[in-house]
């Protein structure tokens, strides 16, 4: 059983540290309960966290998916939603997500006060996250759903400027995001001018496939990566 109170202190012990930490994403669209075993036991030893959510859960399957994998896997289990409607309590954790690289205001306090009953109940960990969505190359679901477009990776400044102020409202955890099934992840400029300026760790996801990105993105400053459910047998240890 996980100490939901200790997600976020572990977080940033290991940062503190430089103990680099990745997470797998799972979508609940995805999800297949019959080949969650199989997957769950052959996840390599680097892997410290279990994210769960995607843009969105067309079968409300999240609280199924969540269930499935903590029977499965003594790894944090933490909530990635999408919208409020992906909210339980059956999860250790949830990412409170402000998509602060947007300007639709659904995303910005909509959501957050649509799911705030909901979590003040429950007894899940909650971690407000700067959630920022830079361009990788390819239309994503979050600009989709959201309706908001991403940071150009040309415009450092902004996005420097937008994890600041991200941080500065209070934020615990800043979240570049390059979009699921990114071409171009997070640059490792993006990554290190960020680093530079905030004080809360670092999460970086989206596109990262190779060996060598996934080393780029950490020597930059990325204290958790976040990777899909096909990741490769090319990532290295952490």
């Amino acid at each position: 059983m996980v100490n939901t109170t200790d997600i976020y202190k572990d977080i940033i012990t290991s940062a503190a540290k430089g103990k680099k930490m990745a997470a797998v994403l799972i979508d609940p669209d995805k999800f297949s309960a019959e080949k969650a075993g199989h997957f769950l036991n052959h996840l390599p030893g680097w892997i410290t966290h279990i994210f769960i959510g995607g843009s969105t859960d067309a079968g409300n399957r999240t609280e199924h998916t969540v269930l499935c994998v903590k029977s499965l896997s003594k790894l944090p289990v933490i909530l990635f939603p999408g919208d409020h409607s992906q909210i339980t309590e059956l999860a250790d954790g949830i990412l409170f997500l402000n998509l602060v690289s947007g300007r639709n205001p659904e995303y910005l306090i909509g959501q957050q006060v649509k799911a705030a009953e909901k979590l003040h109940k429950a007894s899940l960990e909650i971690i407000p996250t700067g959630y920022i969505l830079i361009d990788g190359g390819k239309e994503c679901a979050v600009e989709r759903v959201s309706k908001t477009k991403p940071i150009s990776q040309d415009d450092i400044s902004l996005i420097v400027n937008t994890a600041l102020a991200a941080q500065l409202m209070g934020n615990k955890l800043i979240y570049l995001e390059a979009g699921s099934g990114a071409l171009d992840p997070v640059s490792p400029d993006i990554i290190k001018a960020v680093k530079e300026v905030v004080s809360i760790p670092m999460i970086v996801g989206g596109g990262i496939r190779t060996r060598q990105q996934q080393r780029m993105a950490l020597d930059a400053g990325a204290d958790l990566l976040v990777v899909g459910t096909a990741f490769e047998e090319a990532f290295v240890s952490l």
